[in-house]
């Protein structure tokens, strides 16, 4: 066969490649003219692997990426598929770059049996191995079950579409992003391809590369809103940069608000408490969110901000989790008491339990040991006794004890708040904090990890 007889061979090839629906998802998620495709002619029986994978830059930041083809056989995972995504995770450890996992498989080439169970443990293995180590990125467009489904969701950020289908049921029960969300498997919802990849894209502009370099500084407006206790969201957009808030896992434990932001062009991570239904605690899914946050930031030593304004918890194990989440991260820790913020819940997250390194209130935040309403029956019953009111005076009496004993003036006083400031300079006291803590190192005791509860 001549030359050129080969070389048109080549073009058939890659023209067939590029008009799959994987290879266009790759060419979306990274910068035009930037994607590199590796193994391309790798075999899976009589056609090609199927998925496809490579390197590229995706606003300006090198990474690496796989789809799943569903054009070819349905983009069941095989041995050839497997050995594809495998060697991007190989490359990613190497170079120190994020992975993004675009998933869309009808499920497994049973008839290579064995073969197949060894070829998804070997991703299943590398991709926890993975973790931490590099930002792993997982984007579910259409079907992700099974073994396939534990992998995407091993990842740091799990984007899904409302074609996703994600389960560990091979026949997809539950697999829907309603149930994904409630779950708490899914972090950005995204109503179709396209955002969903845009969403995978500004993931990778917003996260470092890898565990030992810090994330890109961007640009910023700077702003000068006043936040408003009385919205968390309202919050946080008057403390970070101009609409660089990403909300995660927005569908799950709505008692804590997390996600990732920019201050002064920094990335940050953020945690903030909200009132809730019950009696303003923090559910055991709202811990299990925020500790997962914390612990995702700390893997790369992102920043976090956290607003507390919640009167408790009400799951011991999960508050148990939360409060190790915070001892054990090392990296920058900033806590604003917007209001509430009683016992074991101050102790864990904004108190010496949480090792935060500043901590500033607001003049009208509570903070005390008890909840004020049995504080003060314990400490101040007295003063109830020959009431002609009971009823009134115990409200007051009440009010009074948050003004004075549970005051933050006090706690500041004590050496346990750092900071006592006007919620309208939130933002400027952050960021000077911020700058204050860039450099930041802190040596732990040697051990392989905390033994936490799960």
């Amino acid at each position: 066969m001549s030359l050129d007889s080969k070389l048109a061979l080549l073009k058939e090839a890659k023209e067939a490649t590029e008009q799959t629906k994987a290879y266009q998802r790759l060419q979306t998620l990274f910068d035009e003219g930037t994607f590199v495709e590796i193994d391309n002619f790798v075999k899976s029986g009589d056609s090609y692997a199927e998925a496809v994978a490579g390197f590229g830059s995706v606003d300006g930041c090198p990474a690496y990426a796989f789809a799943q083809n569903s054009d070819i056989a349905g983009g069941a995972m095989s041995k050839a598929q497997a050995a594809k995504i495998k060697k991007v995770y190989d490359l990613a450890v190497k170079t120190g770059a994020p992975v993004i996992g675009l998933y869309d498989s009808v499920g497994a080439r049973l008839k290579e049996g064995s073969d197949m169970l060894a070829s998804y443990g070997e991703l299943l293995l590398a991709s926890n191995n993975l973790s931490g180590v590099v930002p792993q990125i997982s984007v579910v467009l259409g079907p992700c079950l099974g073994t396939s489904a534990m992998i995407a969701v091993s990842a740091d950020v799990v984007i899904m579409s409302e074609k996703g289908q994600m389960a560990i049921a091979t026949d997809g029960i539950d697999g829907t992003l309603d149930a994904a969300q409630k779950a708490g498997l899914v972090h950005i919802a995204a109503k179709d391809e396209k955002e969903a990849i845009a969403a995978a894209r500004q993931m990778v502009a917003m996260l470092p590369s890898n565990n030992l370099s810090n994330a890109a500084i961007s640009e910023f407006t700077d702003i000068t809103a006043t936040a408003a206790a009385e919205d968390v969201y309202g919050v946080i957009s008057a403390a970070v940069d101009a609409e660089s808030f990403v909300e995660l896992q927005k569908g799950y434990g709505a008692a804590v608000v997390t996600g990732l932001a920019r201050l002064g062009g920094n990335t940050v991570g953020v945690v903030a408490s909200q009132p809730g239904e019950e009696e303003g605690k923090i559910d055991a899914d709202a811990c299990s969110k925020a500790a997962r946050m914390v612990r995702f930031c700390d893997a790369f030593a992102i920043p976090v901000i956290t607003f507390v304004n919640s009167v408790g918890f009400d799951s011991l194990k999960e508050a148990v989790k939360l409060s190790n989440a915070y001892s054990e991260a090392t990296t920058a820790k900033l806590t604003v008491i917007t209001g509430n913020a009683y016992g074991p819940l101050y102790v864990a997250v904004a108190g010496q339990g949480a090792n935060a390194d500043v901590v500033m209130a607001w003049p009208d935040a509570v903070v005390s040991p008890l909840a004020p309403e049995t504080a003060a029956m314990i400490l101040w019953s007295d003063k109830l006794k020959g009431s002609q009111n009971p009823i009134e005076d115990r409200v007051q009496l009440i009010e009074k004890f948050k003004e004075t004993e549970a005051s933050p003036f006090v706690a500041a006083a004590n050496g346990y708040i750092s900071d006592i400031i006007d919620p309208a300079d939130t933002r400027a006291k952050l960021f000077a904090a911020l700058d204050m803590l860039a450099g930041k190192r802190v040596s732990t005791l040697p051990k392989k990890h905390a033994n936490i509860q799960i």
